[in-house]
């Protein structure tokens, strides 16, 4: 059996259906049972554990074949990372205890970075469970295609999108959440030693100019990408509530800059099937 967290969203969904199809047995580990009924439906079993709870995510954990780590996000985290620390001490401790046969961990591009960043949560969960002597494998995605939910109104109310990766044209690297979770899904079910580490994109990578040109040819009418000029950023993003921007300011940054990026070559860099087109005009139809 493989015990799955963040399964109600979508990453984590992706890994059970894929499971499940596979015809493997699923344990959804939430915090709210409540929220995992439809899976449940499905013939997953269900234990709820909090992801800062060392002492109920062993329990979930115990007996299992793998497990699938989802860290939750801290979008607005403060300095030092403490909520992080919190969850990735009590994972750490609970896959100690329970001993499952082999960890797959979401991580994310650029977790090799050593600048402090929004994905730096990501690079101390990896430093933490290297230490585990259970084969771990980090996977590293690249940026979310569905990130361009915020996006879908303003393309089609207005017609511009506005970008803060720059430049427009550069291209980057994209992955659809449901890659994600069939890749996620296909690695629990492998066999390996040790550490290892893939990293994840889609098809091809994908500059602003190329999300704009794809919600016009879907949306039928002109979309273009407009920069949101750096100097703007940190009045904008407090504007919106954050109280610490610059992680976030520098995590677009990296991308930009390009010191957020693959670690391996870009050779053995594992390829997704979905196109942009099509994680578009899924979010699309969720907007009307």
């Amino acid at each position: 059996m493989y015990a799955i967290t963040g399964i109600t969203g979508k990453v984590g969904g992706a890994v059970a259906r894929a499971l499940l199809a596979a015809g493997q047995p699923v344990r959804a580990v939430v915090r709210d049972a409540a929220r995992a009924r439809s899976w449940a439906e499905r013939g997953c079993e269900v234990v709820t554990a909090n992801m800062d709870d060392a002492t109920a995510l062993a329990a979930a954990f115990e007996g299992m074949e793998g497990v699938f780590i989802l860290p939750p996000s801290d979008f607005d985290p403060a300095p030092g990372f403490p909520e992080a620390r919190v969850v990735i001490d009590a994972v750490r401790a609970a896959l100690q205890s329970a001993r499952p046969g082999k960890v797959v961990c979401l991580s994310t591009i650029g977790a090799q970075a050593t600048e402090t960043n929004l994905l730096t949560q990501r690079t101390l969960m990896e430093e933490a469970l290297r230490e585990l002597s259970i084969p771990v494998t980090f996977l590293r995605p690249g940026w979310f295609m569905e990130n361009a939910s915020w996006d879908v109104a303003p393309a089609r109310d207005t017609g511009i999108i506005r970008s803060f990766l720059q430049p427009l044209d550069k291209p980057v690297p994209m992955v659809a959440t449901a890659d994600v979770g069939r890749v996620a899904a296909q690695l629990l079910q492998q066999t390996w030693n040790g550490v290892r580490i893939v990293e994840l994109e889609g098809p091809r990578r994908v500059s602003p100019n190329d999300i704009a040109a794809t919600f016009a040819q879907i949306l039928g009418r002109p979309v273009r990408a407009e920069v949101v000029a750096r100097d703007t950023w940190e009045a904008l993003f407090r504007s919106q509530g954050m109280k610490e921007p610059m992680p976030r300011m520098r995590m677009v940054d990296g991308f930009n800059e390009g010191w957020i990026c693959f670690e391996g070559k870009e050779v053995n860099v594992v390829k997704g099937d979905v196109e942009l087109e099509t994680v578009l005009r899924a979010l699309v139809s969720q907007e009307d």
